[in-house]
């Protein structure tokens, strides 16, 4: 049986630049780095109230990282959606879709990270 989830890879080709993306833009820790036996460059991110991690990997010999459209995305909460859409933007970073109000009361909107994958941010109703 599943006991729990550790960690999500997305692959990337420039891992510098979307190492400085999670780290800068979104301020998500960096907690380990390493070298696959493979030889994958691996870098692993946590957000400050989650357990799980992100896994970033380099690892050209698998060829050109290929992103399809509404494949996948990260969500991550944000207390003020307003306010981190002003910084992103300022870091280059603009929202690519929202802020809208959903049906919970949440107010959701969209970010493109480096190499073509989608942020969505999440901004709870007081009430949650």
């Amino acid at each position: 049986m599943i006991t729990r989830l550790l960690h999500t890879r997305y692959r990337v080709e420039n891992l510098e630049r979307t190492v400085h993306f999670y780290s800068s833009v979104l301020g998500l820790t960096e907690v380990s780095r390493h070298k696959s036996p493979r030889g994958s460059e691996l870098v692993f991110f946590k957000a400050p109230q989650s357990e799980e991690l992100i896994e970033l990997c380099s690892f050209p010999a698998s060829g050109p990282v290929v992103v399809g459209p509404d494949l996948t995305h990260l969500a991550f909460e944000v207390p003020d959606l307003e306010s981190f859409a002003k910084h992103v933007s300022a870091l280059g970073y603009p929202l690519s879709d929202g802020p809208t109000k959903t049906s919970s009361g949440s107010i959701i909107a969209f970010i493109d990270a480096p190499e073509g994958y989608e942020i969505e941010l999440i901004q709870r109703p007081p009430s949650a």
